[in-house]
């Protein structure tokens, strides 16, 4: 029965483990067929190699041998366990149930078994036995298992013996052998496990999936406990790397300690051994080592059987855990082993380094888990890569910061006092989560409670409570209260002195053990009686233990070695500096580390505190200006680095180092240099980071933006942050803050005062946190905004943000776009409202004011029409939104529907996007019905193919507004039949949707009830004809429509006839506008009069004054229309009582076409304008559009350009008035001259033909000179640009003597090309002649010379650089005479220049009569001489008597017998030499009727200047004096002063550009008193300052006979002009006032102001750049407005300001005679250019506009192009460098074509597109681009 209950027993055990049996046996398919043929000799196996798969063999084969028999079975099973290496698991099972081994072994391997976790299988191969088993392999099995389970007994002992509960007193942080003090029960560390990648995933799952998503799959930074650490970590039959990482003082190597000592006591079940390295004593391991020897010799040797147990642990290795604690204190250098696939040999030595590295690569005892504590700033990236789980020791938290002191305090009486008094000082909380300095401050606190002070007083510094703890321990040793800290202190100092010396040498040679021999003494006394240092037992390889030493922690000595160097007398500045340096630490990456200094700067800073200056000054037995001066260079060295670019890491550890040493100067200055320096990215900031940063910040002045990017943070810091002032913005982004996180930070942000933004992207927030943000987060004083993008939120997230936002009253705005979400604030703090029982009407104000305008944006949030019924409460609650965008949804028409019912409830002023929701027409109508019912809608997008809709709303105040207004304005004319959904006038908007038919009446009924929609657009639709008239014949319902746009609807021709049709059924329509092009356009204009119930046969409409129902206007563009075509639409028009303007362009109309359109002229009574355009002309049709004077009597203006464009303007009545006829560059040439002419003689009232820009040449030329008679122009015949030469031009000039009305001849052959012959209706005795380069040859001037001697009654002849010799001239002036009257002379030649004064005068005095003028311009190289008829000769004795009286010589006899008529003596730039003064003196003395004199731009002497004032003196008769630009000075004026005084007629003085000040001011106005007919006076461009501008102006008033002043270019300032505004209140005569470019200033314009309407002949007003703002602008323009006779105004220059260029377009109408107006660089922008246009439209004379440099852009261009054609004199708009673009251009080339006096309009320097400018040009030269 026994055997048969072992055989059932074997048979359940192999039937469980079956599987990882064959997974083993089918690695060695070749042992086990050897096997089977040993056990079963007899049976052929020869079946086996047919079977490829190799687990089918191996399963075959172990079927074969089962059913062989029980007793085969076991022995194949028991030979299995003994040969083959099987994992643990399964060879225990199956030796238990072979029966292999004694029952007490087995129940303690299954024991041991039974908490393993299953492995998967390793490889098999032979089993090598050890050089001590036994020859029966069954007692080698067990003897193995016995050594080993021995060894694990004695490691749990040596475990628990030095790590146990019972091993001597202990601390839990600071070391092994400590004071009493120290020994305290273990406080779990917060462990807390790293971001790893396998996380990423999440990010690309939908947001309706992530609220699914367990925690345990995304977690990030998660706490762990240590057992987490292993089970996290699933066993692969491969070595398993475990990284522990922890900043210092955090406890890991008490961790460590407490992880052996929980494996003893069984904690860790999983694993077989654990075997504990601490690195500090693997550095004094300097020879290599086997794999062997790492095990037994450093650590315990087994008892007996070594190999065995050896071989024991590699074939367990899956069961063992190494434990290698703290690798940054290894001096050795890690390197990745170079062939990580190679297994190494176990018995081959190798470095420290080595073993370790193939430990972690798997490469020894592969399987195994090896676990590493390092600080983070030193860990090789293999070992980080090569890692299964990192994790990190972040020490306490505020639990375990109490719990810790509890067991610190829990013998004392004030545990609680001392519990209290950490939790209530943050500062301490925040040193206490790190437990190395908890367990130093509740030393300190603990010293201090003892003494029952009255206030218990901390220090402040880590420092500080090393300095503290370190006198704390010197104290317990001595009587209570016999010796005071500093007699301790001296009594000691030599001990600490040592002491220091020790730790500055082992941290310069790397070192931290130290051995009896590297202490002295007394050192190792003092440090071992005060607990400094701690004795532990060392191995070195296989030699004998030693005593080993080393300071309790490594920061401890830092600390000593920091103090070294500052007690240090061989240390000085410098060398402290080199060593504070720490380049590796703060700047540069590739120089080594220096080695165990991490706290050591810190240390060094805080020393170099105020504080610890008394400390240091009895440790060094030097006075405090030495330590001070130590001190200082610290100081220095840390303002130096925080100058530098630092990454986030250092700027912590720069702030630690400042706060180490409390200045709050370098703190200061640190934060100076810091500021907006603050980016920490991916590493973990303790509380006491944060502290430090905190007090940087604080110390600071100026407002701070801190951004955390993937940096793990405890709420703990959180809390810190809280106390800082300063920060603006704040950035926490790439964390993992989740609920808990928020609620930590809604509770200490309200602190922040100063916060505005707070980023909070790619966090861990989820939907259940999403109802707290906006409620809790509010509560922040200046909040303006909050991101929250990136964090896993859902739907239901979106919906509760949103109602949170509507409920929050400081929110403004909410903003969601797919993981988008940003959340404004006003930034103001909230207000309690007052309670409703209140009275309201005290509040009103108050109340308004709260209310504020939310701006709700969820777009592609996924929400659908489910969600459309939650959207519509918020719309129908209290809230008022300014913008709700729900764009990029699913809500489709249900939707829709729902949020279009709610409008009507909802508060929204701007308006609502719903585009991108699937929606169609039904959707689209619901909406449109919103129109209709809610009553703030003020317009409506829609496009089904772009899939948009949009409505626009007005706010409720605006309505409420609006609706006042018009009902005030309506009165009780509505008789209450309109509703107020009528106040209102709306746009629809419905485009590029293709409305099917069906779908298209639906819409018309829709559109029916929106009657108050004032712009329509139904573009893009494709309507067809029958769509557009069913939309046309909605217009009668549509009762204040303005504008309908129809285009791109697949219209016809026969749709054109409809709408045109409309012009005569609709009285209010506008304009019609239509294009057939390739993008069709239809646009439909009204009046925008309301129309009620008055009904004509189309319609019901109001009846309205006349001149709205004249103004009609039809436009068709880019359609074909064939002469029937333009038939029926003529007869169409015909029809049509009120149209205006007819333009037809780019129809590519025939010939035949045109002509039915001009037969049908008559026919359209009100037509003013026909505008042709874009229509290529055959010469033949220009002359029927020249006919069409002849076929309809209204046309007053012909105008045809290029051939192309033609314009015919008609008067509104039929009467006897002017026409003109222009066919500029149509190619008209001789062969079409003769019907031309035959045209136009049957036009008797022809006053102007241009014919320029055509081809006549010199015969049609004469052609149509001889018909002139017959053409009877009777104003102007423009032949310019006619390709006509010098025979040409004599034609012309024949003129002059043929024609008795042709009154001028002007011709020119340069590149102007200006042939002009101008004519009078009355005998008009002037006739000029003016000739400009036509380059005569000699063979011209006799038939030039022969026309001039017929022309007996030319007046002037001016002749410009025509190649005129001197000879030429003189036969000229010899061959011209006329029997009475005058003649002048102007002759313009490059010659003039060079020839000498002498020489011109002779030539002067060649004609027949008599000298009246004599001009010399030798600049101009101009020659004038005016002449009298008939010659009236000088007696020869008094021309003698003359010539002797004035002391000439006899040759100038001839010249004064010429000139005794002269009146006009006119010379410029001339320079006079004494010959020529004399004679010049000498002449004027000789004419006695001399008028006029002009001197300018010539060189003066003083001494000449006596001479010809002495000679001025004698012309009694002079009028006019000009001596400008000739330099003069006070001195001069002085010596002219004389002659004045002798000149009673003088009417005009000219000085201007010269240097006359004051003082030759003041004689000029002397003198003037003397001039009683003086009319102008010029002293422009001088030097007047306010002295000599005082005589002037005091002497204005009296010259009654003045008339024109200019002032201009003076020094003339405020108080000047102030005094000159008062005297010009008397000066009621003046005509013209230039004061430009002084700097009179807004006082003098106020002042001006009030003396302007008492100058009521005032003509013209030149005011440019003088400094006038808007204080003085607004005044003087409404002073201005009262001259009403100002011709021409120049205000350029001034800013003025919008006021003032309104105030002065109001009054622009009531200059009823103003021809020019100047506005240069005013700063004129679009915003008054309305007024301004509408201004000018009423001015009936204007004649040109300057508004260049001003910053009048397309909207500006819009409103002058609009009002051009009323301006009907308008000839120069000047629109220089402005802001004019392409849009505006082309607006003012298309009004400019209606307008045909304008001469040009300039638009140099605006943004205009060249090809552009080009086309326009081309369109209409009128047009200039070019600066010239």
């Amino acid at each position: 029965m026994q055997l048969q209950m072992e055989d059932m027993d074997l048979q359940r055990a192999i039937a469980n483990a079956q599987p990882q049996l064959v997974e083993s046996l089918s690695h060695v398919p070749e042992w086990l067929l050897m096997k089977a043929k040993c056990f079963l000799p007899h049976m052929d196996l020869s079946h086996v190699d047919g079977i490829t798969g190799c687990k089918e063999k191996v399963l075959w084969l172990l079927d074969t041998l089962e059913n062989a028999g029980p007793i085969i079975w076991k022995q194949f099973i028991q030979c299995v366990c003994m040969e083959c290496s099987l994992p643990m698991d399964l060879e225990i099972e199956l030796m238990s149930a072979s029966g292999e081994g004694n029952l007490n072994q087995k129940q303690e391997a299954i024991a041991e078994a039974s908490t393993q976790s299953p492995s998967p299988p390793t490889g098999l191969g032979r089993r090598r036995h050890g050089s001590n088993s036994h020859p029966n392999g069954k007692m080698s099995k067990q003897q193995r298992l016995d050594s080993a389970g021995r060894y694990r007994h004695l490691i749990i002992a040596s475990v628990s013996q030095r790590y146990g509960n019972g091993r001597p007193a202990g601390a839990a942080v600071l070391g092994q052998a400590q004071p009493p003090a120290f020994s305290q029960a273990f406080v779990n560390l917060v462990i807390r496990q790293s971001k790893a990648s396998r996380l990423k995933e999440r990010a690309d799952k939908p947001r309706e999936d992530l609220a699914g998503m367990q925690e345990a799959e995304e977690c990030v930074d998660t706490a762990v406990k240590v057992s987490d650490l292993f089970e996290s970590v699933v066993s692969s039959g491969t070595t398993r790397v475990i990284l522990l990482f922890g900043k210092p003082g955090m406890g890991k190597t008490m961790l460590m300690h407490r992880l052996c000592q929980k494996w003893a006591e069984g904690a860790l079940p999983q694993f077989l051994f654990t075997f504990l390295f601490e690195f500090r004593q693997l550095n004094l391991i300097s020879r290599k080592l086997t794999l062997k020897e790492l095990l037994f010799d450093l650590v315990l040797q087994p008892e007996d059987s070594p190999d065995a147990v050896f071989q024991h642990l590699l074939e367990n290795a899956q069961h063992m855990l190494f434990i290698f604690d703290g690798l940054d204190e290894f001096v050795g250098n890690i390197d990745q082993p170079s062939s990580p696939y190679v297994s190494p040999v176990l018995h081959r030595p190798m470095s420290i380094s080595e073993l370790f590295a193939n430990f972690c690569f798997g490469r020894l005892l592969p399987g195994c888990t090896v676990l590493v504590t390092s600080r983070p700033k030193k860990l090789p990236n293999f070992l980080l890569s090569r890692a299964d789980l990192l994790a990190e020791i972040w020490g306490f938290d505020h639990e375990k910061v109490e719990e810790y002191a509890s067991h610190y305090f829990h013998q004392h009486s004030f545990k609680e006092q001392a519990i209290a008094h950490l939790k209530n000082n943050s500062k301490l909380l925040s040193m206490c989560l790190i437990p190395a300095l908890c367990c130093i401050v509740c030393v300190c606190l603990e010293y201090l409670l003892r003494k029952r002070l009255s206030k218990v007083e901390l220090p402040q510094t880590m420092t500080q409570f090393y300095i503290k703890m370190l006198l704390i321990f010197i104290s317990k040793q001595q009587t209570e209260g016999t010796v005071n800290e500093d007699t301790q202190l001296n009594h000691h100092r030599t001990a600490i002195l040592g002491l220091c010396d020790l730790a500055l040498k082992g941290l310069e040679e790397k070192k931290i053990v130290f051995y009896v021999n590297d202490i002295p003494e007394h050192v190792k006394e003092f440090a071992s009686l005060h607990g400094l240092l701690t004795v532990f037992e060392v191995k070195r390889s296989d030699s004998f233990p030693e005593a080993g030493h080393a300071f309790v922690h490594l920061s401890l000595q830092e600390f000593f070695a920091a103090l070294n160097l500052m007690i240090n007398n061989a240390v000085d500045g410098n060398y402290l500096k080199k060593k504070f340096s720490l380049k590796s630490k703060w700047t540069l990456k590739n120089e080594a580390r220096t080695e165990f200094m991490e706290n050591f700067h810190i240390f060094l800073s805080g020393l170099s505190s105020k504080e610890c200056r008394t400390f240091l000054t009895q440790l060094a037995e030097r006075n405090q200006v030495w330590v001070r001066d130590k001190q200082a260079a610290i100081l220095q060295s840390l303002k130096k680095m925080a100058a530098t670019n630092l990454t986030g890491p250092k700027i912590i550890e720069l702030c630690h180092c400042t706060y180490e040493t409390q200045d709050l100067e370098l703190a200061q200055h640190v934060g100076s240099q810091l500021n907006f320096k603050y980016e920490f990215r991916n590493f973990r900031l303790t509380p006491l980071d944060v502290s430090a940063l905190v007090f940087i910040i604080n110390c600071g002045r100026d407002l701070t933006h801190l951004d955390f990017a993937g940096c793990p943070m405890e709420l703990d810091c959180l809390e810190v942050l809280a106390s800082c002032k300063n920060i603006e913005r704040l950035r926490l982004t790439g964390g993992s803050i989740t609920a808990l996180g928020l609620t930590g930070l809604a509770q200490v942000f309200p602190n922040c005062l100063q916060l505005e933004e707070i980023n909070l992207q790619d966090n861990r927030l989820r939907d259940q946190d999403m109802g707290k943000v906006i409620e809790m987060l509010s509560r922040v004083e200046k909040l303006k905004m909050i991101d929250l993008s990136h964090n896993d939120i859902s739907v239901k997230s979106v919906l509760t943000l949103a109602k949170g936002a509507t409920t929050c009253p400081n929110v403004t705005e909410l903003h969601i776009r797919k993981d988008t979400i940003m959340i404004y604030f006003s930034g103001q703090p909230r207000r309690v409202l007052r309670s409703s029982n209140l009275r309201r009407s005290e509040h009103k104000k108050e109340n308004a004011a709260q209310i504020r305008n939310l701006k709700l944006r969820l777009q592609d949030c996924s929400l659908n029409s489910q969600h459309a019924g939650e959207i519509a409460a918020l719309l129908r609650g209290s809230a008022h939104f300014s913008e709700v965008d729900l764009s990029g949804n699913q809500l489709s028409d249900e939707g829709c529907r729902e949020l279009a019912e709610s409008l009507p409830e909802a508060h929204i002023s701007k308006q609502l996007d719903v585009s991108n929701n699937q929606i169609s027409v039904d959707g689209v109508c619901c909406l449109l019905n919103a129109v209709n019912t809610c009553l703030n809608v003020v317009e409506f997008e829609a496009s089904l193919h772009h899939q948009t809709a949009i409505l626009k709303f007005i706010g409720d105040r605006e309505f409420a507004s609006t609706h006042s207004r018009n009902i005030s304005r309506s009165g009780d004319q509505s008789g209450g039949g309109e509703s107020q959904k009528s106040v209102l006038s709306r746009k629809i908007r419905l485009t590029d949707s293709r409305f099917p038919t069906r779908d298209l009446d639906k819409l018309c009924t829709m559109l029916k009830k929106c009657s108050s929609v004032s712009e329509l657009d139904l573009s893009n639709n494709a309507l067809g004809d029958q769509g557009v008239g069913k939309l046309v014949g909605l217009l009668p319902e549509l009762k204040a429509v303005n504008s309908l746009k129809l285009s791109g609807n697949q219209i016809s021709l026969s749709a054109v006839f409809g709408l045109a049709q409309c012009l005569s059924a609709l009285d209010h329509i506008k304009s019609i506008d239509i294009s057939l092009g390739n993008t069709q356009s239809v646009h439909l204009t009204f009046w925008e009069s309301v129309r009620n119930s008055s009904t004509r046969s189309a319609g019901k409409f109001p009846a309205h004054p006349q001149h709205l129902e004249n103004d009609h206007c039809f436009r068709l563009r880019e359609c074909t229309v064939s002469p029937e075509d333009m038939d029926t639409l003529c007869q169409i028009l015909g029809k049509c009582t009120g149209l205006i303007e007819l333009e037809l362009s780019r129809n590519a109309l025939s010939d035949q076409s045109i002509e039915r359109l001009l037969i049908s002229l008559p026919l359209l009574h009100s037509l003013k304008l026909l505008s042709i355009r874009n229509n290529k002309f055959s010469p033949n049709c220009t002359l029927l559009l020249a006919n069409s004077l002849n076929l309809c009597e209204r046309i007053r203006e012909v105008e045809v350009r290029s051939s192309e464009n033609a314009f015919l303007h008609l008067a509104g009545r039929i009467e006897s008035q002017e026409t003109s006829c222009r066919l500029t560059d149509c190619s008209i040439g001789q062969n079409e001259v003769e019907e031309l002419c035959r045209i136009l003689e049957q036009c008797g009232r022809l006053a102007e033909l241009d014919l320029s820009g055509n081809q006549l040449g010199n015969e049609g030329l004469r052609c149509l000179l001889d018909r002139l008679l017959q053409v009877h122009v009777s104003r102007l015949l423009n032949l310019s640009h006619n390709k006509i030469s010098q025979d040409g031009v004599l034609h012309l000039i024949n003129t002059l003597s043929t024609y008795r009305n042709v009154t001028e001849v002007q011709v020119s052959l340069c590149s102007k090309a200006i042939s002009l012959i101008k004519f009078t209706r009355e005998d008009e005795p002037r006739k000029i002649l003016r000739l400009t380069e036509c380059n005569f040859q000699p063979e011209h001037l006799p038939k030039l010379f022969s026309l001039l001697q017929k022309c007996t009654n030319l007046t002037e002849y001016i002749s410009t650089n025509n190649n005129m010799t001197t000879r030429a001239v003189e036969d000229l002036l010899q061959a011209v005479r006329k029997s009475l009257g005058t003649l002048r002379i102007s002759i313009e030649e490059q010659w003039v220049r060079n020839e000498s004064i002498a020489s011109l005068l002779q030539m002067a005095v060649h004609p027949h009569g008599n000298v009246t003028e004599i001009t010399i311009s030798k600049d101009k190289g101009l020659l004038r001489v005016g002449m009298g008829f008939p010659h009236r000769m000088e007696k020869m004795e008094s021309v003698v008597s003359r010539l002797n009286q004035c002391g000439l010589e006899a040759k100038h006899i001839h010249f004064l017998q010429k000139c005794t008529q002269l009146q006009e003596l006119s010379w410029s730039h001339v320079d006079l030499n004494n010959a020529e003064e004399a004679m010049l003196a000498g002449v004027l003395l000789t004419l006695p009727t001399l008028r006029k004199f002009e001197l300018t731009s010539s060189s003066v002497t003083p001494s000449r200047m006596g001479h010809l004032v002495a000679a001025l003196q004698q012309c009694h008769a002079i009028e006019e004096l000009n001596l400008g630009s000739l330099g003069l000075d006070d001195t001069a004026i002085l010596m002219l002063v004389p002659g004045l005084h002798k000149m009673p007629l003088l009417k005009r003085l000219l000085l201007n550009n010269n240097n006359i000040g004051s003082e030759g001011c003041s004689h000029l106005a002397e003198a003037l008193k003397s001039a009683p007919h003086m009319e102008e006076i010029n002293l422009s461009h001088n030097k007047i300052e306010h002295a000599g501008l005082e005589k002037i102006a005091m002497l204005l008033p009296e010259m009654q006979n003045l008339k024109r002043v200019n002032l201009s270019s003076n020094s003339i300032g405020p108080a000047g002009g102030e005094r000159l505004a008062e005297a010009l209140a008397r000066c009621r005569h003046f005509e013209e006032l230039l004061l430009a470019r002084n700097h009179v200033g807004d006082r003098t314009a106020a002042r001006l102001s009030l003396s302007l309407p008492s100058m009521c002949h005032l003509k013209i007003l030149h005011l440019q750049s003088n400094n006038i703002g808007s204080l003085g602008g607004t005044p003087l323009a409404k002073g201005l407005v009262e001259c009403q006779q100002l011709e021409e105004i120049s205000l350029s220059e001034n800013s003025f300001g919008e006021g003032a260029i309104r105030t002065l377009s109001e009054g622009l109408p009531r200059f009823t005679r103003l021809r020019k107006m100047e506005l240069k660089l005013c700063g004129i922008s679009d915003g008054v250019s309305k007024h301004l246009a509408l201004g000018f439209s009423r001015c009936p004379v204007i004649e040109e506009i300057i508004l260049s440099w001003n910053s009048l852009g397309d909207e500006g261009a819009l409103e002058l192009a609009t009002v051009l054609p009323r301006m009907a004199r308008l000839r120069v708009l000047d629109l220089d460098n402005n802001r004019i673009a392409a849009r505006g251009a082309k607006k003012l080339a298309e009004e400019l074509a209606t307008c045909c006096r304008i001469q040009v309009i300039r638009l140099w320097s605006n943004p205009v597109p060249k090809n552009i400018e080009e086309s326009l040009t081309k369109q209409d030269a009128r047009l200039h681009f070019s600066f010239f």
